[in-house]
């Protein structure tokens, strides 16, 4: 549909994406929305990952949406198990008709003459030919998540040209591949590497986890218990408490650990120890230089990742690479490693508004990013009527996106209630000479770390900070001022 105008616009059919329009359509009813997806599928993350084991991390109960519960007893769920859920849930809210597959925006250009976005979309038809359509939005929510699909973390591996097998990234596996029977280096230490390990040891004759700096892994229950008072409440009030009660004890748990770093650390290390086989080198290979949620804690299902290190085709090596040779890899120890493949699981290339290029009455704003406050984590200093909506990287996901996505709700309503045309956060020079410059997300990871000049900042103060928890965030939702740091257009130029 060329030249089509919306009043809102949401970039990205996966978690936080069909969440966003569930809000939209029951909190906003006459507002007109759609959600461009640029792949044929929903799904998002979990449509694009194939590597053997892809699933989540966090707790279904949570990581799902609480106005479609997760019915299933599993804790965490496959990929294309994610996958199916998202496009049920789409289904039956009738969302999945609000979605143009295969619509890519290229570039978003907001006018404070016309009070509006216009978007350059290339859609890709039947054939595999592109064409360019041109939509204008009020607004524009980027629900597309924070990593590039197209681009992987360059990471440095000495010799890798060099190597006589094959080298495979999980962010590009082809679910051809042919991993039995080989061995095999996975090269990192995160969450897709603990994810890959006990899903290669299955078929694979040997498989090395080879780590430069150790995780914090943590085992939680494969499956749950039905609450016991699913027995006297009705089933969704079944249902709503069971997702409070988690979320208030996932809440209180990343709470704990950021409070008390210590004792969350032997805590964590306290439970991997009684995981792994007895003699295990626990602090070798598992005793990181940060605390606990510095960098992501790792969690695996009962235990799957501790059982593959029991297994004796599988060990984990903590070291550095000197060289990739033609038939393995050569450790700065001198410890040499024979391998038919490698994994090279070293993190994602971060990059916000899913690489759209975009302008704000004519400046881009792209090259900015690591210069501009993010107003309760989610709308960028200078730039109207636009959110980004992410999730925790310590805790559940979807909760944060969630809020995130109610906030920017929240500023529509009050733009309605004023009659307003655009909302804009803004900072004083005076009080923005005061602020510090702390990162947006948090980690101390290589690929955040690396991202910093991608990645919006945080003052840590007022509506400039970026919550750490759903209770803290929840609370700024409810009684936080939306005019707090926020200029409004009412009318032809005139601000509030």
């Amino acid at each position: 549909m060329a030249d089509d105008t919306l009043d809102i616009v949401i970039v990205g059919a996966g978690l936080s994406g069909i969440n966003a329009a569930h809000r939209i359509q029951s909190t906003l009813p006459d507002r007109r929305f759609a959600i461009f997806e640029g792949r044929g599928r929903i799904g998002g993350t979990w449509d694009f990952w194939k590597y053997p084991g892809a699933r989540t991390d966090s707790a279904m109960v949570l990581f799902g949406f609480p106005w479609y519960p997760w019915r299933a007893r599993n804790n965490m769920a496959a990929a294309h198990a994610i996958r199916d859920y998202l496009e049920e849930a789409a289904a039956a809210e009738g969302i999945d008709k609000k979605i143009r597959f295969r619509h890519r925006i290229v570039e978003a250009r907001w006018s404070s003459g016309e009070q509006k976005w216009t978007l350059q979309v290339d859609v890709t038809v039947e054939n595999g030919a592109v064409r360019r359509e041109v939509v204008k939005t009020w607004w524009l929510f980027g629900a597309g998540g924070y990593y590039s699909y197209d681009k992987p973390l360059d990471a440095v591996i000495p010799g890798i040209e060099r190597f006589g097998g094959e080298v495979v990234h999980p962010q590009f596996w082809d679910e051809k591949t042919v991993y039995a029977g080989k061995r095999i280096v996975v090269i990192g230490s995160g969450a897709t590497a603990v994810t890959l390990l006990p899903a290669l040891a299955k078929t694979a004759e040997h498989v090395t986890m080879l780590q430069r700096s150790p995780s914090y892994v943590f085992s939680v229950p494969g499956k749950v218990a039905s609450p016991f008072w699913g027995k006297f409440l009705p089933q969704s009030w079944s249902e709503s408490l069971n997702w409070w009660t988690k979320m208030f004890l996932d809440s209180f748990f990343v709470w704990f650990l950021y409070a008390f770093p210590n004792f969350g650390k032997m805590i964590v290390r306290g439970a991997m120890r009684k995981e792994l086989p007895k003699g295990f080198d626990l602090d070798k290979h598992f005793n990181p230089r940060y605390n606990p949620f510095e960098q992501r804690l790792c969690f695996c299902p009962d235990g799957d990742f501790f059982k593959a290190l029991r297994r004796p085709n599988v060990e984990i090596v903590t070291d550095t690479i000197k060289t990739v040779t033609e038939t393995g890899i050569s450790l700065n120890s001198g410890q040499n490693i024979e391998a038919d493949m490698i994994i090279t699981a070293t993190g994602l290339y971060l990059v916000l508004l899913s690489g759209m290029a975009m302008f704000v009455d004519g400046v881009q704003i792209n090259d900015s990013l690591g210069q501009r406050y993010a107003w309760h984590g989610t709308m960028l200093e200078g730039v109207p009527n636009s959110g980004i909506i992410t999730g925790y990287t310590a805790g559940t996901w979807t909760p944060g996106a969630d809020l995130r996505v109610r906030q920017l709700i929240k500023v529509i309503r009050q733009m309605e209630k004023k009659g307003a045309t655009s909302a804009t956060p803004y900072v004083d020079d005076a009080e923005r000479a005061k602020f510090p410059r702390a990162p947006l997300m948090a980690l101390s990871s290589t690929y955040v770390v690396n991202a910093a000049d991608r990645l919006p900042l945080n003052a840590n103060t007022g509506p400039w900070r970026a919550g750490k928890t759903w209770l803290t965030d929840g609370w700024h939702l409810l009684f936080g001022s939306v005019t707090a740091g926020m200029r409004y257009t009412i009318g032809k130029g005139k601000d509030d």
